[in-house]
């Protein structure tokens, strides 16, 4: 899988490719990059990639020169190309793990007021928003979206951690404990404790149905009118 970033900031994305599982995902070559800076494709002398809206408002936008370029470069009309972008569509497990199953996906970082809509019309397949709330760096949501990616492809971690996680057949996940076995008076479930698989299996669905229902009706509703 590889994913193909364009920022005006690369030192921000290069830092999650080079720590953690990430960074060994890259060493093992299950996960490969490419950080494409957008200066690099401005015209003036001072490398400008934003201008002042036509019609007036205030803030700055993206330009449509040096983000045509960049997408250029990587061969973008040929390939996904995703804007993370508040004005998007709701970004969910279901396409993260239509992503997984891709060879490459281009990720256009917006900044300021957002970038030239006819880069949209002429080379984005996907506006997604990764939740109701505005961010000023699309790097964040960037990296949002590629490590909730990357942990689906195969060999990044174990298939028995992805099976029961969070909207898993629209169930959020049950709770976890571990050591010690009492914390503050705290103590963990004697479910738990007993070594019977098939209750603790039926614990861990009650509880994945009663989180559910408390923290996400919405989910809750889905599940059950799909029954």
């Amino acid at each position: 899988m590889k994913f193909t970033v364009l920022t005006l900031f690369p030192e921000i994305v290069e830092a999650f490719f080079t720590s953690s599982i990430m960074a060994k995902a890259v060493e093992r070559g299950l996960i490969s990059y490419d950080l494409v800076n957008i200066r690099d494709f401005a015209y003036d002398k001072h490398r400008t990639c934003d201008d002042a809206p036509y019609g007036g408002g205030a803030g700055m936008v993206l330009k449509a020169e040096p983000l045509a370029g960049a997408l250029d470069s990587v061969g973008a009309l040929e390939k996904r190309v995703v804007f993370p972008t508040p004005s998007g569509v709701p970004y969910t497990q279901k396409r993260a793990q239509e992503y997984a199953s891709l060879d490459e996906i281009v990720l256009i970082c917006g900044r300021y007021e957002g970038i030239d809509q006819r880069i949209i019309d002429l080379y984005v397949d996907d506006e997604v928003t990764i939740g109701d709330y505005v961010l000023s760096s699309g790097e964040i949501s960037s990296l949002v979206l590629i490590d909730s990616v990357y942990r689906l492809c195969d060999g990044v971690i174990t298939q028995e951690s992805l099976v029961e996680e969070s909207f898993q057949n629209s169930l959020l996940e049950y709770p976890h404990y571990t050591r010690p076995e009492v914390f503050r008076d705290l103590t963990v479930p004697e479910v738990l404790m007993n070594g019977h698989h098939a209750k603790i299996e039926e614990w861990r669905m009650e509880k994945r149905i009663e989180k559910t229902r408390k923290n996400r009706p919405d989910l809750w509703d889905l599940k059950k009118s799909i029954e």
